[in-house]
C-alpha cells in the first residue's frame, strides 16, 4: 500500500467527532482503505453537546443503527424543537420547532397566507399551525407515523437529546470491526518537505503514518493548528459569549420533548432533558459577567438536585481559515466553534464527514478539491453563524449592557439582506441549500419580534372566506392530531426506555 494510493486514513481524537467520522467512513469505504483512530482515555472530551437537529436521524439510519436501541444506550429522548425564553423581551417565549408549518396551497407557501391574515390581526400566532410546537407545549412527543402520509402525524420531524459521551461509546462499539483503534497520546508530529503531515509519534514511541489525516482533537486542534498553523477567523464581535458552564441535575416530573434556551443578563442557559438527568449550561460573555455570577445564575435555575460540580469551557466563536489544509481535514471543534444555541455542533461534524466522502482523494490530493471543500465549509459555517446572530440582534432588550451591545451591533451583510427582504414583503429565500430552511428563519424572525410591512401579493388570490376556512382547518387538524399523541414519557416507556444502570 503506497502513499500514492491515498488509502490510509488516520483519525486523531475520539469523542463524538472522532467516532462519528470513523463509523461513517467504515460503513462507506470498501476494504481497500485502512481507518485508524488514535485516542487516549486520559484525555476528556467536552461532551456538552447533547442536543441535535433532524439530519442526525438520517445519519444514524445510513449507518444501520436501530433508533430504539440507540436511544436506550445513550439515555436519549426525542427533540421536537427549541423553546426560546426571554430573547425578544423578558417574559416572552417562542418555539423554533422542527418540520413544516401549515401546508402550501396552490403552489403558494403557507406563510404567505398566514402573514396576510396575521398582519390584519385575523390569524392565530405562528406556533398554532405547527404540530411540533403544539405537541411540545403539551409535553407530547413521538416519531412520525409512516402510514399517515398527508396527515400532520405523518409529518412530525424529530431529532434527539442524548448523552454525548455515551453516543461516542456506542459508535466505538458499533464500528470496531472496521476501525483500528490505537490507545495513546500523540506527542509529536513530523512533516514532509512539502508541509504535509508524515508521521504521528505516540507517547509509547510508536510511529503512525498515513495519507489523509482527520483532526478530531477538539479545541486543541493538534494537527490543523498546532502543526499546520492554519489560522482562525474570530467572530466574537458578533457573538460575544466566550464561556460555557455545564452541570447536570436530577430530572423533573414532566419529560419535555424539546430543548429550552433561556436568556439571562449576559447570555443564555440551556436545558436538555435526558432519560436519567437534565443537562444544563450557562453560555455567557466574560466581558459582561463574572464566572462566579454566571455560576450562581445557573445553579439557581436548575429543575432538580445538582448532580456534579460545574465545569467551565472557554471558547472563541469562529472557524479555521481552512477546514482542509495540506493532507489534513478538521472535523468538529478543531475546525471551529459556534455556540450551541441552535444545536448545530453535531450537524457540522456530520456534514464535514459527508463532504470528506464526496471529496475523498484517489491517487492524489488536488488543490481544486481542497479549495471547493473549503468554500463549501465556509458557506455552511457563515450561514449558521448568521442564523445564531439573528437571535441576539433582533431583540428589544436593553436592560443590561450585554443586550444593548447586541441590539446595536453591526451585523454581516448576508444577515442584513435576509432581514431587509423579510421586513419589506415577508420574503424568505433559502440560498444554496443552506442549513436552515424558510420556516426556521420565519419562526425566529417572528419570535424575535420582527414584523414585515407587507406580504406576497400571491396570497391575495384566495378570497378571504376561503383563506379563513383554510387557516382554521390547519389549526383544527393539528389540534386533533396532538390530542391523539402519547406523552413523551409514555412514548419513551413504550419504545426505548434505558436500563436504569445505563450511563
Amino acid at each position: 500500500m503506497t502513499s500514492k494510493s491515498m488509502r490510509r486514513i488516520v483519525i486523531v481524537g475520539g469523542g463524538t467527532a472522532g467516532w462519528m467520522t470513523a463509523a461513517a467512513l467504515a460503513k462507506t469505504l470498501h476494504q481497500e482503505y485502512s481507518i485508524r483512530l488514535i485516542e487516549s482515555d486520559e484525555i476528556t472530551t467536552i461532551g456538552v453537546g447533547e442536543a441535535t437537529i433532524p439530519p442526525i436521524v438520517s445519519f444514524n439510519a445510513a449507518l444501520g443503527i436501530d433508533e430504539d436501541d440507540f436511544l436506550k444506550k445513550t439515555q436519549g429522548t426525542l427533540k421536537l424543537g427549541i423553546e426560546f425564553v426571554n430573547w425578544h423581551q423578558v417574559g416572552t417565549s417562542y418555539m423554533h420547532a422542527f418540520g413544516s408549518v401549515g401546508h402550501d396551497l396552490h403552489h403558494v407557501p403557507f406563510y404567505n397566507y398566514w402573514l396576510r391574515q396575521y398582519l390584519a390581526g385575523k390569524a392565530s400566532d405562528l406556533g398554532q399551525y405547527s404540530i411540533n410546537t403544539m405537541a411540545s407545549m403539551q409535553a407530547k412527543g413521538m416519531r412520525a407515523l409512516p402510514d399517515m402520509a398527508g396527515s400532520p402525524l405523518g409529518e412530525l420531524s424529530h431529532a434527539f437529546h442524548f448523552d454525548a459521551s455515551l453516543y461516542a461509546k456506542y459508535l466505538r462499539e458499533f464500528s470496531k470491526a472496521g476501525v483500528i483503534r490505537t490507545e495513546g497520546k500523540v506527542v509529536s508530529v513530523t512533516q514532509r518537505e512539502n508541509g504535509d503531515i508524515d508521521e504521528l509519534i505516540l507517547e509509547s514511541g510508536e510511529r503512525i503514518t498515513g495519507d489523509l489525516f482527520i483532526d478530531c482533537s477538539g479545541m486543541r486542534a493538534l494537527l490543523i493548528e498546532q502543526t499546520l498553523k492554519t489560522g482562525y477567523e474570530d467572530w466574537s464581535h458578533w457573538l460575544p459569549c466566550d464561556r460555557a458552564i455545564a452541570v447536570p441535575c436530577a430530572s423533573s416530573a414532566t419529560l419535555l420533548p424539546y430543548t429550552r434556551s433561556t436568556a439571562h443578563g449576559a447570555g443564555w442557559q440551556w436545558r436538555i432533558p435526558l432519560q436519567h438527568r437534565i443537562g444544563n449550561g450557562h453560555v455567557f460573555s466574560s466581558k459582561f459577567m463574572s464566572e462566579d455570577e454566571a455560576t450562581k445564575i445557573l445553579l439557581n435555575n436548575l429543575d432538580g438536585e445538582q448532580l456534579a460540580e460545574p465545569r467551565t469551557v472557554n471558547f472563541m466563536t469562529g472557524k479555521r481559515l481552512k477546514q482542509w489544509n495540506k493532507n489534513c481535514v478538521a472535523v468538529g471543534l478543531s475546525g471551529g466553534f459556534l455556540e450551541p444555541l441552535e444545536s448545530t455542533s453535531i450537524h457540522l461534524i456530520q456534514n464535514s464527514i459527508a463532504r470528506i466522502v464526496r471529496f475523498l482523494p484517489n491517487n492524489n490530493i488536488t488543490q481544486a478539491d481542497i479549495d471547493e471543500f473549503n468554500m463549501q465549509s465556509d458557506f455552511e459555517y457563515e450561514r449558521i453563524r448568521d442564523f445564531i446572530i439573528l437571535h441576539y440582534k433582533a431583540t428589544e432588550r436593553e436592560d443590561t449592557p450585554f443586550w444593548r451591545y447586541c441590539k446595536h451591533m453591526e451585523i454581516p451583510s448576508t444577515l442584513q439582506k435576509k432581514i431587509d427582504l423579510y421586513c419589506g414583503n415577508g420574503r424568505i429565500f433559502r440560498e444554496n441549500n443552506e442549513l436552515f430552511a424558510e420556516y426556521s428563519w420565519l419562526q425566529v424572525l417572528h419570535g424575535q419580534g420582527i414584523r414585515p410591512n407587507s406580504y406576497s401579493p400571491l396570497a391575495d388570490r384566495l378570497p378571504e372566506s376561503e383563506l379563513i376556512e383554510f387557516l382554521d382547518g390547519v389549526e383544527n387538524v393539528i389540534g386533533k392530531c396532538v390530542a391523539r399523541m402519547p406523552t413523551h414519557a409514555e412514548f419513551i416507556s413504550a419504545h426505548c426506555l434505558a436500563n436504569s444502570h445505563s450511563g
